[in-house]
């Protein structure tokens, strides 16, 4: 098992579907130092709180009795509109070389959302991924995390 070494000037982005921190290591590989330099938020309430009809109902094919549709996920759809969001400024910031190496955080549906959305150009920089949901941590704990990782 090899150990998670953070690069001096190395980003970090620990997101979930509702927050996103953008870290970068002022620090080194043996003495990691994250600095949040820029965040993310996004107001995604329960489904229950944004949508505003009953499930559909559908006939059943040759009868007279009819079936319940499946319920939109809103706050999954947000979920997922928000990974295409930070994808998307992640790009800009590849694109202009802000970063050269960067590291994902994020819980494993989170984490798959923003591996369909990101860019070659910022997913050829990915040296790591983390199926972690820590965006409610303090830094320190993320470094340890991470470290540990």
């Amino acid at each position: 098992m090899s150990v998670l070494k953070i690069e001096h000037d190395a980003w970090v982005v620990v997101a979930d579907g509702e927050k996103a921190l953008f870290l970068r290591n002022e620090g080194d590989a043996v003495y990691p130092n994250l600095q949040v330099f820029r965040e993310m938020r996004d107001d995604n309430p329960p489904t229950h709180e944004q949508g505003t009809d009953r499930p559909g109902r559908m006939p059943n094919i040759g009868g007279r009795h009819r079936s319940a549709v499946e319920e939109t996920d809103w706050h999954r759809i947000e979920k997922e509109r928000f990974a295409a969001e930070i994808a998307e400024r992640l790009y800009k910031l590849a694109h202009r070389g802000a970063f050269k190496k960067l590291i994902v955080v994020a819980p494993p549906t989170v984490l798959g959302d923003l591996r369909k959305e990101l860019h070659k150009e910022v997913s050829d920089r990915i040296v790591a991924e983390v199926p972690k949901t820590l965006t409610n941590h303090p830094i320190d704990e993320i470094e340890k995390h991470l470290l540990a990782a």
